[in-house]
């Protein structure tokens, strides 16, 4: 065997390439929101992100993967913007309240409410995407950061919850449906005021069920 660690007769092992996975991911981005998953080939990413056809398939397998690597690329740069999720006061209510503006700000910001109405539209015809969605994307950093919030007031006995996970899941999505239905599905904008508001009221259902 040679220095190299590659036998006789194979090919070495070629190392898949961080920028052109980066350009890959972008390029398809803006061709998924322009064009819609439909109408986007993957020969039009290739020639978006400058590599070849094959170089997509290597690093992503098919569309389908690819656009859920869109989605999931764009909630890490969401989830990176958005720091400092959850600040522990010892007020539940104001502490959950400001978690739950962030769970609003990056559920209806830009490019995930496009992304999530694009999937949305696609049901029909590729009712795969949805479960994708799901799977791939379906629990994040600060539905961890909330319910281990919610572990600590249960601790400290400042809430009673038996299920952290439970009340982290309900908090956010009491938030992010009822943003979502005021938004039209994230087409309208969200004044800071209506956002606390939503925010708000979801926290306060969730203190009130739990409250000792």
């Amino acid at each position: 065997m040679s220095s190299s660690g590659v036998g006789p007769g194979r090919p070495p092992v070629r190392q898949k390439s961080p920028a052109k996975r980066a350009a890959i991911v972008a390029a398809a981005t803006k061709l998924f929101l322009d064009q819609g998953y439909e109408r986007t080939s993957v020969d039009a990413i290739a020639a978006e992100a400058g590599v070849g056809k094959q170089t997509v398939y290597g690093h992503f397998g098919d569309k389908e993967q690819l656009f859920l690597a869109v989605v999931e690329e764009t909630r890490r740069e969401q989830e990176a913007a958005l720091t400092g999720v959850l600040q522990d006061t010892g007020d539940p209510l104001a502490d959950l309240t400001a978690a739950a503006e962030l769970v609003l700000e990056g559920v209806l910001s830009p490019p995930i409410a496009a992304l999530h109405r694009l999937t949305i539209a696609e049901l029909p015809h590729h009712p795969e995407l949805q479960r994708l969605w799901r799977d791939r994307t379906g629990r994040n950093r600060r539905e961890e950061l909330i319910t281990e919030y919610f572990r600590n007031c249960d601790a400290k006995g400042l809430l009673r919850v038996d299920d952290a996970e439970l009340a982290a899941r309900q908090l956010t999505y009491l938030t992010l449906a009822e943003g979502r239905v005021v938004t039209l599905q994230g087409t309208q904008p969200l004044s800071k005021a209506e956002r606390h508001r939503i925010a708000h009221d979801a926290a306060d259902l969730l203190v009130r069920a739990h409250r000792p």
